[in-house]
């Protein structure tokens, strides 16, 4: 799992990562999927509001496809909705530990419409390739997915350390470059596996990491604009 990244030389606050992480974690907690409101009907009121919620809030593939207007917003407000606790609390991780540097590299504004843009568009890719699907997307893993692809374009030197399943969590040092490239082969091959519709977006999180790497590309290629080395970035991921 992933966990905070040391302070840079430089200190700066990434207000823009803790707001989006803020907003997340409120939603979830004050909406029908967290499980904390009462019910008085019981568990299947709780469920039945559970998929009201995430009819309303997130993306339904057919429907944004066929050109429904309550739809058009869904992309987005999908990105501030999670599905439990562990969904949560994953997406979360990740977006602290590498959406720091991202931000402070970008700006702050550019962020911002960075990450909810490249997010969007993840659901919508995954919505044209699945427009007959009727189940309901929900998370931020297609914005953070985006985050990743610009961290390994910006920071690919940055040391992260990761725990792997198969290395029996030996907490290991390795390059981002290596770590990241490691994960976006899993979500493909988990994509690829999973091409009638996954219960996991795995298709969202490719479309968002391949947007953000090429976005981090075009900007920052320039001589001018490309980053310098970053510092080493301490961090647990288990892919």
């Amino acid at each position: 799992m992933p966990s905070s990244p040391p302070p840079s030389a430089r200190a700066y606050t990434p207000v823009v990562t803790y707001a989006l992480i803020a907003v997340c974690c409120l939603v979830f907690v004050t909406s029908p999927a967290s499980g904390l409101g009462a019910t008085a009907g019981g568990e299947q009121e709780l469920l039945a509001a559970q998929q009201a919620y995430f009819e309303r809030w997130g993306v339904v593939p057919a429907e944004l496809v066929s050109g429904d207007p309550r739809a058009l917003l869904t992309p987005v407000t999908a990105l501030f909705v999670h599905g439990s606790w562990l969904h949560l609390l994953g997406n979360m991780l990740f977006l602290y530990v590498f959406g720091a540097m991202v931000e402070e590299r970008m700006g702050r504004l550019p962020y911002t419409l960075f990450y909810l843009v490249v997010g969007s568009l993840a659901l919508v890719g995954y919505a044209l390739v699945h427009a007959d699907s009727v189940q309901t997307l929900v998370g931020a893993s297609g914005a953070i997915s985006g985050v990743l692809g610009a961290f390994l374009f910006l920071f690919p030197g940055a040391r992260v350390t990761s725990l792997f399943p198969f290395l029996l969590f030996l907490p290991l040092r390795f390059p981002a470059w290596m770590v990241l490239v490691f994960w976006f082969t899993l979500q493909w091959v988990a994509a690829w596996q999973d091409a009638n519709g996954p219960g996991v977006a795995y298709l969202a999180h490719l479309v968002g990491f391949s947007l953000g790497f090429l976005y981090a590309w075009v900007v920052f290629r320039r001589p001018d604009t490309v980053a310098a080395p970053a510092p080493a970035t301490e961090g647990e991921c288990q892919p």
